[in-house]
């Protein structure tokens, strides 16, 4: 007879298993570094092992553990920009042109998303490669429809522009 442990361990192996990719290419899109959206997706599913008890019991388990990826990234991206910022202040900003994308197309895309404001950059990646739809992203994010669909159509539209820029140059 299974305890009660073991049935959770075993739904929780099962629910990592199926979404440990997922979580790991959205952190991706989210940070930009597959080190650090490794590393994300993990402490993600850590923190969901933690409260599987409420994660399992929740509407659309995956939702809820996309929205820790996301929380985990916001707050990762305000750590580096806090970071970056303090090297600048010292004289030792990095040169784009060292660090910068390389030619192809889907690097060019990833930079540009890269520039997004938080909020627009994860619109646009749970709706258009999540394919999400906007009351999903909604729930995710903690927002209204509403700022689902100004948020990715702004972030559509500046990822238009920085790319334009792009060939431009």
């Amino acid at each position: 007879m299974r305890s009660a442990d073991d049935t959770a361990r075993a739904e929780f192996h099962a629910f990592f298993t199926r979404h440990h990719r997922e979580l790991a290419r959205l952190a991706y899109l989210l940070l930009g570094d597959a080190d650090a959206a490794d590393d994300l997706a993990a402490d993600a599913l850590a923190a969901a092992w933690h409260r599987w008890d409420r994660v399992r019991r929740a509407d659309h388990p995956p939702a809820y553990v996309r929205r820790i990826v996301v929380n985990l990234a916001g707050s990762r991206i305000r750590t580096l920009v806090r970071e970056r910022d303090r090297l600048t202040l010292i004289g030792a900003g990095m040169d784009d042109r060292t660090y910068g994308p390389d030619v192809s197309a889907v690097a060019d895309v990833h930079a540009a998303l890269q520039r997004l404001p938080e909020r627009k950059r994860a619109c646009v990646v749970l709706r258009l490669a999540f394919d999400l739809s906007e009351r999903e992203t909604a729930q995710i994010l903690g927002v209204t429809v509403g700022t689902v669909k100004s948020q990715t159509a702004r972030g559509v539209a500046e990822l238009e522009r920085l790319l334009a820029r792009r060939e431009e140059a």
